[in-house]
């Protein structure tokens, strides 16, 4: 099994799990924003949009700058390498299994009915 701690592999799918959050994270692939240039596309109010940056902070994949009343958030990229670390085990996992269920069946005598 990949070595991760389950805490954190749980907090960072719980951030990725919500719509607004990965649209976040899409719009900060573009660059730096602050929050009301974040908050822009969506339908929701300004304390709604801070809790969305609270639980992908958490998670690792943002980060807020500070510029006098401005806050900015950047996209921290590698935070999302455990997840893909995690899915890429059981992707070899099932490929494995599948593959040898594939040779299982080719090797099977053909039934005339």
């Amino acid at each position: 099994m990949v070595n991760n701690s389950s805490e954190h592999l749980d907090i960072l799918f719980h951030a990725l799990a919500d719509a607004t959050r990965r649209g976040i994270l899409s719009r900060l692939a573009n660059g730096v924003m602050s929050v009301k240039e974040l908050a822009e596309p969506f339908d929701m109010s300004a304390p709604a949009i801070t809790k969305h940056l609270k639980v992908l902070e958490k998670a690792g994949l943002l980060k807020r700058a500070v510029e006098g009343r401005v806050h900015r958030c950047y996209l921290v990229p590698e935070a999302i390498n455990d997840a893909a670390r995690w899915i890429e085990y059981y992707q070899e996992f099932w490929n494995n299994k599948l593959d040898s269920l594939d040779q299982y069946l080719k090797n099977q005598p053909t039934r005339r009915d």
